[in-house]
C-alpha cells in the first residue's frame, strides 16, 4: 500500500451571501516511500489548497473538505486536530512557498529551529542548539552557529529557504510536501535546493510531494507527475512518458509554451489562450474546453473520466486526447466562447449550441 493515498479530495470555500467556490474538485493520487510525485499546473488550479488540506492547515470555518487522504492507513482528513499536530513535524512536514512570510520576522532562526526540536524530540539547551546548528550545516548554510543568532531578514532568499528545509527535516518525516520551494530564487540557488531535496529522498527514503508550476523542476526531480486543472487531475503519468507524449491538450500546451534553446531565432512562443478564469463547471463538461484548440462537442456533454487511451499507467481526462504531435497543428473546431450573461459562465459553440 502507498504511504499516502489521496482519493477524491474535494475542498469547497463558503461565504455568507456568496456562491460556494470549489477549489479542489476530486483529486486522486498516491505517493510511495522514497518517491517524488509532482503536482503541476497554473496558479489557481488547486495545488496549494490540496497540500494545505493534507496538512490540516485550512481554516476551520468557511471550508468543507471531502474525500479521503490515507497516510499509512490513517485518514488525515478525519484525524483530531491534537493528533494531527503531533504528526506534523514527526511524520509529515511541509516546506512553504515564501520563506520570508513563513518565518517569524522577530524571532532568531535558532529559536525557531530549536522550538521544533524541543516540541517533538525533547531536546533542550545546548543539545538543541548543537542539533540546530548541525541541521543548518546539513542544508548548506555556512557558519551555522552564527546564523542561529540572526533574524530572517538578515539571510538571503536561498538561506531562508534552506532554513525552512532544515526545520521541515528536523524530525526526519516520512512524507515531505514542498509547495513551490524554488519560487523567486535564481537558477543557481534553485538547482542547489533541488539537489538538496533529491539527496533527502535518496538518503533518508523520504516520500516527497513536489508542488510546482515549473516544468523544469519536474523534469529534474519527479518520478511521477499529476497535471491539475481547475481542481482536477487531467493527466497522470511517469515523468518520461509525460514529457515524451503529453496527451491532454492542457499538458501539451504547457510543454509547448516553454522556450527551447534549439528553436530557430525569432520563432514566436505558443502560449495557451485565455486564463484559468476561462472555464466551465466540471459537471457540465471539460473545464479546459473554453481554452482548448482541440475540443469537440463531446467535451460539453459531461465530466470526462481519467482513462488510459495509450500507454499503461498513462491516464488522461479527455475525450479527444492528443495521440501525436500533428493533432495540435490546428483546431478541430473553433474554440468555445464564454457566455457570461448568466449567473455563471458557460461555454457555447460559436454557432450558438451549448
Amino acid at each position: 500500500m502507498a504511504l499516502l493515498n489521496v482519493d477524491e479530495l474535494a475542498v469547497t470555500f463558503t461565504a455568507r451571501g456568496r456562491d460556494d467556490f470549489r477549489a479542489v474538485s476530486g483529486v486522486s493520487f498516491t505517493v510511495d516511500q522514497g518517491e517524488v510525485v509532482g503536482l503541476v499546473g497554473e496558479s489557481g488550479c488547486g495545488k496549494s489548497v490540496t497540500s494545505l488540506a493534507l496538512m490540516g492547515l485550512l481554516p476551520s470555518k468557511g471550508v468543507r473538505v471531502g474525500g479521503r487522504a490515507e497516510y499509512d492507513g490513517t485518514d488525515l482528513l478525519t484525524l483530531p486536530k491534537s493528533k494531527l499536530r503531533d504528526m506534523r513535524g514527526t511524520q509529515l512536514a511541509m516546506i512553504f512557498q515564501d520563506p520570508l512570510s513563513s518565518l517569524n520576522p522577530v524571532v532568531p532562526i535558532g529559536v525557531q529551529v530549536t522550538e521544533i526540536l524541543s516540541r517533538h524530540r525533547g531536546l533542550r539547551g545546548e543539545k538543541a542548539r548543537k542539533e540546530a546548528a548541525d541541521l543548518l550545516d546539513r542544508v548548506g548554510i555556512p557558519d551555522p552557529t552564527r546564523r542561529l543568532k540572526e533574524y530572517p531578514h538578515q539571510l538571503s532568499g536561498g538561506m531562508r529557504q534552506r532554513a525552512l528545509i532544515a526545520m521541515a527535516v528536523a524530525c526526519a518525516p516520512r512524507l515531505l510536501i514542498a509547495d513551490e520551494p524554488t519560487t523567486a530564487l535564481d537558477v543557481t540557488i534553485q538547482a542547489q535546493i533541488l539537489e538538496l531535496l533529491r539527496e533527502l529522498v535518496d538518503q533518508e527514503g523520504t516520500a516527497l510531494l513536489m508542488i510546482t508550476h515549473d516544468l523544469g523542476v519536474v523534469a529534474g526531480l519527479c518520478d511521477r507527475v499529476n497535471v491539475l486543472y481547475a481542481g482536477k487531475a487531467v493527466e497522470a503519468a511517469e515523468r518520461r512518458e509525460l514529457f515524451a507524449a503529453p496527451m491532454h491538450p492542457y499538458a501539451h500546451g504547457l510543454l509547448g509554451s516553454i522556450p527551447r534553446l534549439d528553436s530557430p531565432r525569432g520563432q514566436p512562443l505558443n502560449p495557451i489562450r485565455g486564463s484559468i478564469n476561462d472555464q466551465i463547471p466540471w459537471s457540465e463538461g471539460c473545464a479546459f474546453a473554453p481554452r482548448c484548440d482541440h475540443y469537440v462537442m463531446e467535451c460539453l456533454t459531461g465530466t470526462p473520466q481519467l482513462t488510459e487511451p495509450a500507454a499503461a499507467g498513462h491516464r488522461v481526462r479527455c475525450v479527444n486526447p492528443v495521440l501525436d504531435q500533428s493533432d495540435l497543428a490546428g483546431p478541430v473546431l473553433d474554440p468555445p466562447v464564454m457566455d457570461t450573461t448568466g449567473s455563471e459562465a458557460t461555454a457555447r459553440h460559436p454557432g450558438g449550441e451549448a
